[in-house]
């Protein structure tokens, strides 16, 4: 079970529209497929996406941090020396996305090589999660379009609405728009993506208070410590710390500091051992959890369903599990299926995915 080789592979797929909110836009998925190999002929996988407008990640910059750092650093251990993985990874500061899909590789590694799915390995509570979808920038009516054709052709029912744009009516208006066209068949949700101040967020919410929100989201800057914690103690729904939060030192800062009451988990960003330590704390702090997503691709999505699946407390809700759905294409064999509004675990051990040799040679950025 020694880990013999780690790749970083970076490839590019174009979205089939603009994905747009308060923070940046995303066009192409470039993105970054990590491979651990072990001596005993075990690939295991994972998705690194950049966001440099969240992280300060690149894609040139994972590539270059696996292979120039992280690499040398772990070639050698076993399977199940995760923690001293965590702990050489640990060493380099930032790069978040780049230590997450090691992580994530070795447990799908792992589980290949004793023959079973990393969900049960991690905590096996359920097969499959509700599905949110993503609703990003537009006009009302084209968003209330888009929300019906996603309960049409994937009967999903959540939906987290980005918000942020000045002035708030053009957002407010858009989620009134949902609420009016589907009325309590659906949820709804808002993520600012830290797009307005503390006061615009209050003057939203209150335009929005009689709309039944399940959550706000990252509504103003974590920074702006005292507008921040003024605007959720207002609040009479949970407010979710997401890119404000991921460490659990994070954690413990801003829900201890009043500044969140939820918190997301995405695992492209903690992998499944952050990931699952940043669970444990919210449960002892009596917190919700959304499964986020950070506009992953079907890898990516894989390794997030497996996780939220594992736990009552993840797939109590639904988790942000359908960005792939704007990608013109993904790199596995088998594409993931959304329908009557769940994803499914894969079956087998360790992800339960493959890639496809000829995808990742046709998207694949490097000298191949």
């Amino acid at each position: 079970m020694k880990i013999a080789r780690v790749e970083a592979i970076p490839f590019a797929i174009p979205y089939t529209k603009p994905l747009k909110f308060a923070s940046g836009e995303v066009r192409t998925a470039e993105h970054v497929l990590v491979r651990v190999h072990t001596e005993d002929g075990v690939v295991g996988v994972a998705e690194a996406p950049p966001r440099p407008f969240t992280y300060g990640e690149t894609q040139a910059g994972i590539v270059a941090v696996i292979g120039e750092v992280f690499a040398p650093q772990i070639v050698g251990l076993t399977l199940v020396e995760r923690e001293a993985v965590h702990a050489r990874l640990g060493r380099t500061v930032g790069n978040p996305t780049a230590k997450a899909a090691i992580d994530m590789a070795i447990w799908d590694a792992f589980g290949k090589t004793v023959g079973l799915p990393v969900t049960d390995l991690l905590g096996g509570y359920t097969d499959r999660m509700r599905v949110s979808h993503m609703l990003g920038f537009d006009e009302p009516a084209s968003m209330v379009a888009e929300a019906e054709r996603i309960i049409q052709t994937y009967g999903i029912r959540t939906f987290k609405v980005k918000v942020g744009r000045r002035p708030v009516t053009l957002d407010t208006a858009v989620v009134r728009a949902l609420r009016e066209k589907f009325g309590d068949s659906i949820e709804l949700y808002v993520d600012g993506n830290r797009g307005w101040t503390a006061s615009e967020a209050l003057q939203a919410m209150k335009q929005m208070a009689d709309l039944d929100l399940l959550f706000a989201e990252e509504l103003c800057p974590a920074d702006d410590v005292l507008g921040r914690r003024w605007l959720v103690g207002q609040l009479n729904v949970p407010f979710i710390a997401d890119e404000s939060a991921v460490t659990q030192a994070d954690v413990t800062r801003e829900v201890l500091g009043g500044s969140a009451t939820a918190i997301s988990i995405k695992t492209a960003r903690t992998g499944f051992t952050g990931s699952q330590r940043t669970h444990h704390l919210a449960e002892g702090l009596g917190l919700e959890i959304v499964l986020g997503n950070q506009v992953d691709g079907q890898l990516g999505t894989a390794c997030a369903v497996a996780f939220g699946a594992a736990y009552q407390l993840t797939a109590r809700r639904a988790g942000e599990l359908s960005n792939f759905l704007d990608m013109r294409d993904d790199l596995l064999t088998e594409p993931l299926q959304i329908s009557g509004g769940e994803l499914h675990v894969r079956p087998g051990a360790g992800l339960g995915v493959e890639i496809d040799p000829d995808k990742l040679a046709r998207y694949r950025k490097d000298t191949k």
